[in-house]
This record gives C-alpha cells, sequence and structure tokens, in this order.
C-alpha cells in the first residue's frame, strides 16, 4: 500500500468506505457520511484501532489518539485525516 499524502475529501471518504467493507465485513449499504461507528456500523474500540493503523499506513502520518476522542461518523475520520494530511 502505497501512502498518499494528497487524497480529496472524497477520496479518503471512498478509501475508509471500502476498507469498512474489505476489513470489517461493513455492509456497505449502512455506509454514508452521517453513519456512526459505534453506533450504526458496529465499529467497537479494538476496530477503531485498527482503522486508526490502517490510515497511519495509507497517509504516512502518525494519528494522534486526541485527534480521534471526537470522531463519530465517517465524516468525522474523513476530517481529522484530511487535516492531518494537511500539515
Amino acid at each position: 500500500m502505497s501512502t498518499v499524502t494528497s487524497m480529496t475529501k472524497e477520496e479518503i471518504y471512498n478509501w475508509i468506505a471500502k476498507d469498512l467493507v474489505e476489513s470489517f465485513e461493513t455492509d456497505p449499504a449502512r455506509i454514508s457520511p452521517d453513519a456512526r461507528l459505534y453506533e450504526d456500523l458496529d465499529i467497537d474500540s479494538i476496530d477503531a484501532v485498527d482503522l486508526i493503523v490502517k490510515l497511519k499506513q495509507v497517509t504516512g502520518k502518525r494519528l494522534q489518539p486526541e485527534a480521534f476522542k471526537s470522531v463519530r461518523t465517517i465524516n468525522d475520520v474523513v476530517e481529522a485525516v484530511y487535516q492531518l494530511i494537511q500539515h
């Protein structure tokens, strides 16, 4: 997997949606920008850590845990990743 440092928000969203389906067997019909990770998609804390590790591999940057404390929806993840790769 190559690192990406200039993804658009749409590309980040598409990557996250694809990874949720492939890695966590999430039903694609349940994925939307407003889908809540824990309540709607059944992503638990261990899954969240796995997702953060994968995002680090993709972005090539270390994700700060405090940046993800307020993450609740897929769109929140997209925004956090987008902000990370802009710096």
